[in-house]
């Protein structure tokens, strides 16, 4: 049936701001910034890897109404939604410490854990984001 997944979507309040953390600060790149007339389509994937995408989406028309927008935003405020983006890295204390000089705000430092180093963070909106270095 299916072969891939391409897409994958998280809620940001701005993105501009967006393109700022994502690609200014944890290295990312733009795939697409196309203005649809109704919406922004942002995408940004891993340098070399165009085939999975995140797009960086505003909540708001025409997927959901203005009401049901306002409650996403506060939910992603709050870090409520449950959205998550987990990337893998070959040096995981490494790019903690260049995030941290970038002044990337982390809500986990890299730590053990059976699978490998991880460590977490959340980008300006709330949104939880993890990296990790995997047992090899």
């Amino acid at each position: 049936m299916f072969n891939a997944i391409t897409h994958s979507q998280i809620y940001v309040l701005d993105q501009d701001q967006a393109l700022d953390f994502y690609v200014g600060k944890l290295g990312l790149e733009v795939n697409a910034d196309v203005d649809m007339g109704f919406m922004r389509w942002l995408t940004v994937s891993v340098p070399g890897h165009p085939d999975r995408e995140v797009l960086l989406e505003k909540p708001g028309p025409p997927a959901m109404s203005e009401e049901t927008a306002e409650q996403v935003r506060g939910l992603l405020t709050k870090g409520a939604l449950g959205s998550a983006l987990i990337l893998t890295t070959d040096d995981c204390r490494k790019t903690y410490e260049t995030l941290l000089a970038r002044g990337v705000e982390f809500t986990d430092e890299p730590t053990e854990r059976p699978y490998g180093i991880d460590c977490g963070l959340r980008d300006p909106f709330g949104n939880h984001l993890r990296f990790t270095q995997l047992k090899g």
